[in-house]
């Protein structure tokens, strides 16, 4: 029996890669040495042959060209992976090739125990201990979790086998190796030992694993992988290398250069350890490094059931950091949890560095991010290709509002993200997010390699909706072009739109009533009725920002045209772009700003994340404590960094106007000049907010401004009660009259006489008639009024201002 033992021996020897100063060839020492002398827990009661639980040298199975295979295989019927974004389109349904041997024990549908010959004797069942029901493989720490070998026959959450692995499919995936190229990949031939060994050109469980091999360090669990289980020196980004990277980087490339600069890859970023409970659970060494578990942090090729695109931990079961989970049903916020949350349930020794997003995702408003707050009661995100990118219909489009959702991977590509200021790595590196003293509109590093869109324009009416929209996406390397123009994106406010427009949902352009999604349609979100809101707006309608409406020229009404229409034009929120609007063309000082913003007023963009995200100190825009920086989740409607509602400017300086404007310039009793001035010397009034505010003895930024400030179609924000059209439901141009002895009546409706004109999104309280529109600065009492009746102080006396609420 020796002699065969020896002849099985050289015949094995054409399954082993180049082999690695770490790896020896010594199954007597692996746990696929299932005899008595078998280091596992897993092994013979007295079966001395080690190799007779595989192979014999007499009565082999023959529909296996594998070695002498001593073994039936399974007849199970398997179900294979599948992806959304998977280009192999012949995985098959069968397992095919060496495969099938794998899975004649690791299915767990037929005895370990069970061979074809034994010491000459045909159909042995070998006595064994610490296997699970009838002699079939142990679940481990369960079954479905990720944390047994026992794979069963559905695949779906381990790594596709079976399919072929050619040049075509590597063009196709954008991220994968090119085999024809990449001289360690191949199918094995005499004398050609591949590290990546393919068989007729597929890959099979031996693409990866060597039954036979362990490490020099016999108390180092390398789970018989041919190449590094974990990355041992610093990603280069280039050609696989051998001798340093994980094996995963031997077919997935991940852009290379992104994905060995990514925060997630990098070692001076990624240098926080794994707690010993969590490294234990994972079989990693004890206090392994982020960097050095690459993929492993966030994959497991045999990874828990129910998971999607082999996430670790990706289900929604019960779990923590030593604590597995037990099959459930896809989410990837739980793999990203894993490390992103609180210092008690990560998974790492120190969090210092790393944002605590699991917390702010639990706070009363929050993106819908789990399956329990989606409409359709389960994850709904599923991207397409590398670039994370998902279908219009997926994300609502079409009236298929119950697939609207929030992932992680919505806003982030892990492979890509880096520590950076700026997503092109020319910022600093002091931290992912934007810096908040210089304000900006670029994506940053946490940003990186995300998608987009881009709204194109054939209007610059307020009342019209984009005319397209460009997909931004890809990833232009290291000092990559900032333009808007880019291919790739550039702009943190395109990932926000391509949900928030009608790139993500239907809009029919009627307000209030129309096809957008409903407030309150998934869990998480600010309640339905809010500040008298209903339905979402269309951001990319609100925040266009036309070249021809920048600065302080007299660009056409964008409503209806009367004499209210002198020097009128769109006003906005500098998302999309500057609004050209100086502090001298404002005819203000640049102190009713707080810093930074009145550094370079008119000439500088910001973030939708300046307003939304965790709730922040009075007087300031940024994240306190350990909350990160991002539209997560916040304690207040909107997911806003202060109040917004019809009370905002009566006296609450943590409203979120006052994060960027000066709080005792506006509602408070004097400060700056703003550019609500009168500039007529006899009358002594000066500043009209400060003016106003002493006179009523409150201001509510509602009264005057609109009530959704992106964007809208008068200048400085504000209403004109004079001119109530489209979006409001009505024709254009219409007015909502008020009598000083009947109050407030209306053409329209929706007004009161103390609680003014309320219908949204965009009018909340409002008060407010413009019969001309002033140049900032030069503003006269008779310029406020009714178009069909009083204006001026015999107005504001007698019809709009008299104890306004």
């Amino acid at each position: 029996m020796n002699g065969h033992r020896f002849i099985i021996g050289l015949l094995l020897l054409g399954l082993l890669t180049t082999v690695q100063a770490a790896r020896v060839s010594d199954i007597r020492s692996t746990k696929h040495n299932l005899s008595v002398t078998g280091p596992g827990t897993v092994k013979a009661v007295s079966e001395t042959q080690v190799c007779v639980f595989c192979h014999t040298p007499h009565g082999s199975t023959v529909s296996q060209t594998a070695p002498l295979w001593n073994r039936e295989l399974s007849g199970a019927t398997y179900t294979p992976y599948t992806s959304n974004s998977i280009n192999a389109t012949d995985i098959a349904a069968e397992p095919g090739g060496s495969s099938k041997l794998c899975l004649s024990c690791h299915d767990g549908t037929l005895a370990i125990g069970s061979v074809n010959v034994s010491s000459g004797q045909s159909g042995v069942s070998i006595d064994l201990n610490g296997t699970g029901t009838g002699g079939t493989m142990a679940t481990g720490q369960g079954e479905t979790s990720g944390f047994t070998r026992k794979l069963g026959v559905d695949l779906t959450n381990d790594h596709p086998i079976s399919f072929t692995y050619d040049s075509t499919l590597a063009l196709a995936d954008g991220e994968l190796r090119d085999p024809a190229s990449a001289a360690h990949i191949g199918t094995r031939a005499p004398g050609i030992k591949h590290q990546v060994p393919l068989e007729d050109g597929k890959v099979e469980c031996v693409s990866c694993h060597d039954p036979h091999i362990r490490d020099s360090d016999p108390t180092r669990n390398i789970k018989f992988l041919r190449l590094n289980r974990f990355q041992s020196s610093t990603p280069g980004g280039g050609a696989f290398n051998e001798t340093g990277d994980i094996v995963c980087l031997a077919c997935h490339d991940k852009l290379g250069q992104a994905w060995a600069g990514s925060a997630h890859a990098n070692p001076s970023v990624a240098d926080e350890t794994y707690k010993s409970g969590a490294a234990a659970l994972r079989e990693f060494p004890d206090t392994t490094r982020v960097w050095e578990a690459a993929c492993l942090n966030c994959h497991d090729t045999h990874t828990v059931q129910g998971s999607r695109r082999l996430l670790r931990e990706g289900t929604d079961a019960a779990g923590g950091p030593t604590t597995p989970r037990l099959g459930g049903s896809p989410a990837i916020e739980s793999t990203c949890y894993q490390c992103h949350s609180n210092a008690a349930e990560s998974i790492l020794s120190t969090v210092t560095d790393v944002p605590d997003i699991k917390t702010d995702f639990q706070l009363s408003r929050h993106m819908p991010i789990s399956s329990n707050d989606q409409p359709a009661g389960s994850e709904q995100h599923n991207i397409k290709d590398a670039d994370f990118i998902e279908t219009q219909d997926n994300l609502g489009k079409d009236q298929l509002t119950n697939n609207r959702h929030a992932e992680c991977t919505d806003c982030h590509n892990p492979h890509r993200l880096m520590k950076n200021r700026l997503f092109n790595g020319s910022g600093s590196s002091a931290d992912s997010t934007h810096d908040p003293d210089t304000p900006s509109n670029l994506a940053s590093g946490a940003l990186r390699g995300a998608w987009g869109v881009e709204p194109v324009y054939s209007s610059t009416s307020f009342q019209d909706k984009p005319s397209g929209y460009t997909v931004k996406k890809g990833d232009g390397g290291s000092g990559a072009s900032t333009a808007v123009t880019s291919s790739h994106l550039t702009r943190e406010y395109q990932i926000c739109l391509k949900c928030h427009s009608d790139y993500g949902y239907q809009d029919d352009n009627l307000y209030p009533a129309g096809t957008r999604p409903d407030l309150g349609d998934s869990g998480g979100g600010t309640p339905s009725g809010t500040n008298g809101m209903i339905q979402y707006t269309n951001q990319a309608k609100e925040f266009q920002a036309p070249f021809s409406h920048q600065g302080e020229g007299s660009a056409a009404n964008t409503g209806a045209g009367s004499g209210y229409a002198t020097d009128n034009h769109r006003s906005w929120h500098p998302v999309m772009d500057t609004t050209g609007r100086t502090a001298t063309e404002r005819n203000m000082d640049a102190n009713a700003f707080l810093l930074p913003w009145r550094n370079n007023i008119g000439n500088q963009t910001m973030y939708c994340t300046d307003c939304h995200g965790s709730a922040t100190a009075n007087a300031t825009r940024v994240p306190t404590g350990s909350n990160p920086w991002g539209p997560h989740g916040s304690s207040k409607n909107f997911i806003l960094k202060g109040d917004w509602d019809s009370n905002t400017g009566s006296g609450q300086s943590d409203d979120l106007c006052f994060k960027c404007h000066d709080f005792n310039t506006y509602p408070a009793d004097g400060g700056s000049r703003t550019g609500f001035y009168n500039p007529d010397s006899d009358k002594g009034r000066g500043d009209l907010h400060s003016y106003h505010r002493k006179q009523i003895g409150a201001m509510k930024c509602s009264w005057c401004h609109v009530a959704v400030p992106h964007g809208w179609k008068n200048k400085a924000l504000l209403v004109n009660l004079n001119d109530v059209g489209p979006e409001a439901g009505k024709a254009a141009g219409g007015e909502e009259i008020c009598t000083g002895s009947g109050g407030w009546g209306s053409t329209n409706g929706g007004c009161s006489k103390n609680n003014g004109y309320t219908n949204a999104p965009y009018y909340l309280n409002a008060f407010l008639k413009v019969v001309n529109f002033r140049p900032s600065g030069q503003w006269r009492e008779n310029d406020c009024g009714s178009k069909s009746g009083d204006t001026g102080r015999n107005w504001m006396r007698d019809a709009a201002c008299q104890s306004p609420n």
